[in-house]
């Protein structure tokens, strides 16, 4: 289990609505603001293929 010291955000769960997504998440990180947990990682989607991104998640199960 990871230990860890921030507050998780609105919609942090197992199932985000798309509304939850769009607002908490990725227009946070399209606009450069912070997201208060790092659970969207920066990748090069082109050096990898389908079946190697979940080896790549920061949480949940891979």
């Amino acid at each position: 289990m990871l230990s860890t010291d921030f507050q998780l955000s609105l919609g942090f769960r197992f199932h985000l609505t798309e509304d939850e997504l769009m607002k908490h998440y990725l227009y946070r990180k399209c606009v450069s603001q912070p997201i208060s947990v790092p659970i969207i990682a920066k990748i090069d989607l082109y050096k990898y293929d389908p079946w190697e991104l979940p080896s790549l998640v920061l949480y949940g199960e891979k």
